[in-house]
């Protein structure tokens, strides 16, 4: 799959990103759970996305690294695409 095939509210998103840069670091609580999150620029050779990155994930990336989103969850928050892992997905560094 590429970015350009990517749209809002699709599941099951398979596609390996080259991580562009690694936004801030936010940490946040919800329902007493303590956890982070950053929102890092992902590209491939059609375009750039939105990459959530949850807890520790953000550690395992840096500028630069190739990553392997498997069945991820495209999201949308005012008007831009996001991808996430979300629940069920997996993120696999291919090159770090």
């Amino acid at each position: 799959m590429k970015v350009t095939e990517l749209q809002a509210r699709q599941g099951n998103v398979s596609i390996a990103l080259t991580i562009k840069e690694k936004g801030n670091i936010r940490q946040f609580d919800r329902f007493g759970n303590v956890g982070r999150v950053c929102t890092a620029i992902a590209f491939d050779e059609t375009g750039t996305i939105q990459l959530t990155l949850w807890n520790d994930q953000i550690d395992l990336v840096k500028d630069g690294s190739k990553v392997m989103v498997k069945n991820g969850y495209v999201g949308e928050w005012q008007g831009e695409l996001q991808l996430s892992t979300g629940k069920f997905g997996k993120l696999e560094i291919l090159e770090s």
